[in-house]
């Protein structure tokens, strides 16, 4: 199995720390706000990559954290007047409830900022014991980021190159622009720890190191996170963890693409932010699911307005003929060996599901022609499709449920008798028996319908008298 690194900038070989075992970090949402489809599809690759390493056979460990205490978290108190903690556990509840929705599991270790203040406390006083850290007189606490031989090492850049795009907080009391907060002061009215340093919280990139360190010890197997983390705070993170550790961080840095929307970044100020809870109102898990997935996790994903309703319409095919397999008569005793051999030959290629969904559409057309031609086999191709795919989080509904929420979606009130006629007449119509494609539209207009041929498909409406 090969997977991109990118502290390496290249593809490697996945040797874990320990034979068999595997250790796994993902840097998890600051829960100022509603989960927005950014957010789900971090969390969805991250619970891919888990599932498809254990079916690998490793026995994986995988943490994930959510940032409760924030500058974010403390604007949005002030604004509601819920006291941050409160509110940041009012979130997350709500985000956990949408990821139930959205059908990803939970990590096998869940982790918080507020609840590893001691932890954050003994790793920042371990820095500045080791020179690698200064309190100031007004009780922040910064990273000397020039003691640490080894920054820009992930992100490629040259501390010089860093300066130009670093944001800079509290300069007055940095000794170097580029030093970053590990604990911050509290201003009057914010919620604060005591620590040695005085009333404060913890800055954003320590909560990361500390907690991973408090999970796993001093090195983990594969760190996570969306690539725009890369720079600064991963970065970040592996200045604080191996200045005080003297040990490689992370062996494998593994970052997912970011969703655009029509083009353009998604982000709040533009107004392009699209929330999970929209979409699950809008579109089933698995068709979500489905549309995400088809390009590469390193890929950026560009939101049409007709991706996810494009994905429906798949989906919608597929089960189709999965609902087809199921009621043929045919019994199948095992699977197809070389469906899953496929996939796994994909995913063990950098996870690319993009390539494993490409491949099921011949297999689709592979079970398709097997029904036709009456061939026991296709209920087995079907069943291991079932089986193979689920990983990806797909087929896991009744092929009849989804068909039945798709029509009734698409083709509002219009009867299921009508429905099959207009598929029977597509069908007629890929055969070129003219005939009987005249004769079925025929049978609908008597229904009460008419049926518009177009380039995506029949139109079926009702007539007005």
């Amino acid at each position: 199995m090969k997977i991109y690194n990118t502290l390496t900038g290249r593809k490697e070989e996945l040797v874990p720390l320990r034979e068999g075992r595997i250790s796994m970090y993902a840097c998890g949402i600051t829960v100022s706000g509603d989960a927005h489809i950014g957010h789900a599809y971090q969390a969805l690759i991250y619970d891919i990559i888990r599932k498809y390493l254990e079916k690998c056979g490793y026995d994986v460990t995988y943490a994930r954290n959510y940032t409760d205490v924030d500058d974010k978290i403390i604007a949005r108190s002030h604004e509601t007047g819920i006291p941050a903690l409160e509110y940041a556990q009012k979130m997350i509840e709500r985000i956990d409830g949408l990821m139930r929705r959205f059908d990803v599991d939970d990590p096998d270790i869940w982790l918080k900022a507020s609840e590893n203040i001691e932890n954050i406390i003994d790793f920042v006083q371990k820095l500045i014991d080791g020179g690698h850290a200064y309190a100031t007189e007004r009780g922040d606490v910064y990273f000397a980021v020039e003691s640490f031989g080894g920054y820009g090492k992930l992100s490629g850049r040259r501390l010089e190159d860093a300066y130009e795009s670093v944001r800079i907080e509290n300069e007055e009391n940095k000794r170097n622009p580029l030093d970053f907060a590990l604990w911050k002061s509290a201003k009057e009215g914010e919620i604060y720890w005591e620590s040695p340093w005085g009333k404060g919280r913890p800055g954003w990139h320590i909560e990361c190191s500390a907690m991973n360190r408090a999970a796993f010890g001093d090195r983990i197997d594969i760190h996570g996170g969306g690539r725009d983390l890369i720079f600064p705070h991963h970065e970040n993170e592996i200045a604080q963890s191996e200045a005080l550790t003297k040990k490689q961080f992370a062996k494998y840095w593994i970052h997912n693409g970011l969703i655009k929307v029509n083009g353009q970044k998604m982000s709040k100020s533009l107004g392009n932010s699209l929330l999970l809870a929209d979409l699950l109102d809008e579109y089933c898990a698995e068709t979500i699911k489905y549309a995400l997935l088809q390009t590469n996790y390193r890929g950026d994903i560009n939101v049409t307005e007709s991706l996810f309703a494009d994905a429906e319409k798949h989906m919608y095919g597929f089960y189709k003929t999965l609902d087809e397999a199921d009621n043929s008569g045919f019994a199948c005793d095992g699977g197809n060996a070389e469906i899953d051999a496929s996939f796994n030959k994909a995913m063990d290629d950098d996870f690319n599901t993009a390539k494993a969904l490409a491949e099921m559409f011949g297999i689709f057309k592979s079970i398709k022609a097997k029904l036709k031609a009456v061939d026991k086999t296709a209920v087995c191709d079907a069943r291991q499709v079932r089986e193979t795919y689920g990983l990806l989080g797909l087929f896991k509904m009744k092929p009849s449920e989804f068909i039945a929420a798709y029509e009734k979606k698409n083709n509002g009130d219009i009867p299921r008798e009508v429905m099959e006629l207009v598929e029977k007449r597509t069908l007629a119509k890929q055969n070129k028996d003219w005939a009987q494609a005249d004769g079925l539209r025929a049978k609908i207009a008597e229904m009460g319908y008419s049926v518009k041929d177009t380039k995506d498909g029949a139109i079926v409406e009702k007539i007005q008298k």
